[in-house]
């Protein structure tokens, strides 16, 4: 248990690196070789020129502008300064909403924190409970609930302060959910043309022994949907021809290395590799010639390996992007029921193309039952396990535990500053460890389960990581903490008096959350915006790989934000908050620091930095409002079980009504604007056409979505055409963007027309001649 000391020290030393990673970042974006490091956006945009191209040789590399480094902190004026409307058009819905999140904490605990400290932190120090005790307690502790003599009238302070709270939160939670869905319906009506606006994806086909894939979905919709079926573009399961497209990657990668390598050297020595393992053993060769020959080899089974998927039946998935010619006719597909059967023609509406995870459009729909259940065991096992490293990050935080473990470490234990470093900063580091490798297997979960969308598997991901962190970073922290703190009294202690004992010891593991906060949101937050690794490999790259400026803009490696991590410990602080608001408010001074920090610091990030790889417009919001009414819940149960224990009965029945309460209010939000975030109105898609159709009358909407929804292996620039000339097809030599005319096999049962109209928009690579085929 850290003691106001060990805090202070831990205050100061996360607060020396956050100012040491501001300082650090201050004084390297200034720098004119790092501008495409901490200003990518605006590269990407082509709104920045590249400050190496002029000045002295000198100023090229190094500020020589003095005053410049005076003014270390004028970023955060520059990103509070853009208008929300304009950054919305600067870099989207998506991350305005982001940033909403952040604001939302600030406008829920400022004002908690104030009146928190003006109404309980003196009720809960002007008593003497703690001090007439056995439990092991610090100053600290004084300020918390556990300070509050059992059956004292001074709880009902406590559950004024609790209805205060929670009637705040729900007001600040309301105003933020009727902004942001009003923000999402005017986005969506004032942007740009998207393809996914026209676009559904079809899952779990039905089979049929008269006709391909390909043949039925187009009849299908031509039938049902005869007015405003506009084309539609199969699924291939393409994964083994994407593979071979990375592996060809990598080793073009390696080739202009070695190429550059040897144009560096005045081409005076070809440069030789060893072909064993990590180029460590094996013979050696060429490695110029070595990797021309791996490539086109590679390009030939690149070649081949397209052909078999276009030609082969067996590649073709139950699935398909059907496009339509408004946004009216693919709202009406998407939110409706295609058949009679509820599992076939399983329709939603597509991600935006940069979204779909190509992947997952390979796995049978039949099996995605399966693989969720597999994925819910094994979660459920992943969560359990990690109890044990909690546990270890726990015993950190107790000196007498780890003295009896290691009795030899006594003498130096007791030294002041260790004493105070292992129980005010060891534990929120060790525990950032542990989690460290958290969020990449949570994604390769939601990726085995099957979401097609890139979205689709953060959320999932998200909502994973919340529940894993409130399991075991909240609850398990709390749990094995109060264990070993209180682990003499529990011996000596009979049965029935252990629940009163947690009872008071919770409140004390505030403390342990106060050093985890320093730790992942004050120094996590400063390290964000100094981008070490992305300055490192951009830097190494640049001296190694780059040699065009297309070679330049691959290394600056923006990044996003990272949705299904960042987004689940913003919500472990709402929990935080919400917890310990009405129980050890001195927490709340941390928390928000934190949001004010992580607002300034988010905000400059999505200016200059970040470059986001889809755009929702905000849907993940309801998952946001859910998991701080979630956290909202958990803190008044709480708070109900603590005082049950301090033998206030008169409190509970007081209590009952808040989560009762808590839990219309968000079933009222859920009725009221989830709608706008799940579905779309036809009438905002009839306006949206209308307009369009008024403005832009010679409109080609076909033309449009032609190759919107082809998967990226077929649309790559390298084909191998068997020629000699490097394995290029020239512009001239496309793959062809119609089909040939698809006759009908079933016109009987389906009163189609022997030879469809519209056939032709029925785009498929099936149609690939024997002229282009591999030799």
């Amino acid at each position: 248990m850290a003691s106001s000391s060990e805090i202070g020290l831990a205050a100061a030393l996360n607060i020396l690196t956050a100012f040491a990673f501001l300082v650090a970042f201050a004084i390297l974006r200034i720098q004119p070789f790092n501008d495409r490091v901490y200003f990518p956006k605006w590269y990407l945009k082509g709104l920045r020129s590249n400050p190496l191209q002029s000045g002295a040789f000198v100023q090229k590399f190094v500020n020589l502008d003095f005053r410049s480094y005076m003014r270390f902190l004028n970023w955060m004026p520059a990103a509070l300064h853009m208008p929300e409307p304009e950054l919305i058009d600067h870099a989207g819905l998506d991350s305005v909403v982001y940033l909403r999140i952040y604001l939302t904490g600030l406008k829920i605990f400022v004002p908690i924190a104030c009146l928190a400290f003006t109404v309980m932190v003196p009720v809960n120090w002007t008593n003497r409970t703690l001090e007439q005790s056995k439990l092991t307690y610090t100053e600290i502790d004084k300020l918390s609930i556990s300070n509050i003599p059992t059956g004292s009238n001074r709880f009902f302070t406590h559950i004024v302060m609790a209805y205060a709270f929670t009637f705040w939160t729900c007001y600040v939670l309301k105003r933020e959910y009727e902004i942001i869905a009003s923000m999402r319906l005017h986005f969506i009506a004032s942007e740009q043309r998207r393809p996914d606006q026209f676009t559904v994806l079809v899952r779990n086909v039905p089979p049929d022994p008269d006709e391909s894939v390909n043949e039925l979905v187009e009849h299908f919709f031509l039938v049902n949907h005869p007015d405003h079926y506009l084309s539609h573009q199969v699924v291939y399961n393409a994964n083994s021809l994407s593979n071979m497209v990375n592996e060809k990657k990598k080793k073009q990668n390696w080739l202009d290395y070695y190429q550059l390598k040897y144009n560096r050297n005045n081409q005076s020595k070809r440069p030789s590799m060893k072909t064993g393992f990590l180029g460590l053993y094996g013979k050696s060769v060429d490695a110029i010639d070595y990797y021309k020959d791996e490539i086109e080899k590679l390009m030939k089974e690149i070649c081949k390996e397209r052909e078999k998927i276009t030609k082969s039946s067996k590649y073709v998935m139950p699935a398909a992007f059907v496009s339509f010619k408004t946004r009216w006719g693919a709202a009406v597909c998407a939110q409706t029921e295609q058949s009679r059967n509820p599992t076939i023609w399983l329709t939603e509406w597509a991600p935006e193309p940069r979204d779909v995870y190509w992947d997952n459009l390979a796995i049978p729909f039949v099996s995605l039952t399966i693989r969720r259940l597999i994925i819910a065991v094994a979660f459920f096992f992943l969560t359990f396990f990690f109890v044990i490293p909690i546990a270890f990050v726990q015993s950190l935080a107790n000196i007498d535990g780890i003295v009896k473990a290691a009795p030899f470490l006594q003498s130096f234990l007791e030294v002041k500053f260790v004493k105070s470093f292992i129980q005010g900063v060891l534990p929120g580091i060790a525990l950032k460890i542990f989690l460290i490798l958290l969020p990449s297997i949570l994604m390769m979960m939601s990726k085995f389960e099957g979401f097609t969308s890139i979205s689709a598997l953060e959320r999932r991901s998200a909502t994973r990581y919340y529940i894993f962190q409130f399991i075991n970073v909240f609850l398990g922290s709390i749990i094995t903490g109060t264990a070993f703190q209180q682990l003499n009294n529990f011996i000596h202690q009979s049965a029935n008096t252990i629940p009163m004992t947690i009872g008071a010891s919770i409140p004390m593991k505030a403390t342990f959350f106060i050093t985890y906060i320093m730790v992942d949101g004050w120094a996590g937050v400063a390290g964000e915006i100094l981008r070490l690794k992305p300055l490192i490999f951009y830097h190494l790259k640049n001296f190694f790989l780059v040699k065009t400026e297309k070679d330049r803009e691959e290394a600056m490696n923006p990044g996003s934000l990272s949705f299904n991590t960042g987004e689940p410990q913003i919500q472990l602080y709402f929990l935080l908050g919400l917890v310990y608001a009405a129980v050890t408010p001195i927490l709340l001074p941390f928390i928000v620091v934190f949001f004010a920090l992580a607002y300034a610091v988010y905000r400059h990030q999505i200016i200059n930095v970040y470059n986001q790889q889809y755009e929702s417009a905000g849907a993940f919001w309801p998952d946001v409002h859910g998991r701080i009414i979630t956290a909202l819940i958990v803190s008044q149960l709480l708070l109900m079980g603590l005082l049950s224990t301090k033998e206030a009965a008169q409190s509970t029945p007081l209590l009952i009504a808040l989560p009762v309460l808590t839990i219309w209010f968000h079933r009222f939000c859920k009725g009221r604007f989830e709608p706008a975030f799940i579905r779309y109105p036809l009438q905002e898609a009839m306006m949206k056409d209308t307009l369009e159709r008024a403005r832009e009358p010679c409109l080609d909407v076909k033309d449009y979505l032609q190759n919107a929804y082809v998967h990226p292996v077929f649309n790559n620039e390298d084909r191998w055409d068997g020629s000699d000339d490097g394995g290029v097809v020239s512009e001239d030599d496309e793959w062809p963007k119609e089909p040939a005319l698809v006759p009908t096999k079933r016109q009987s049962r389906m009163n189609t027309p022997s030879q469809s109209k519209r056939s032709e928009s029925s785009r498929t690579l099936l149609s690939v001649t024997d002229e282009r085929s591999c030799p």
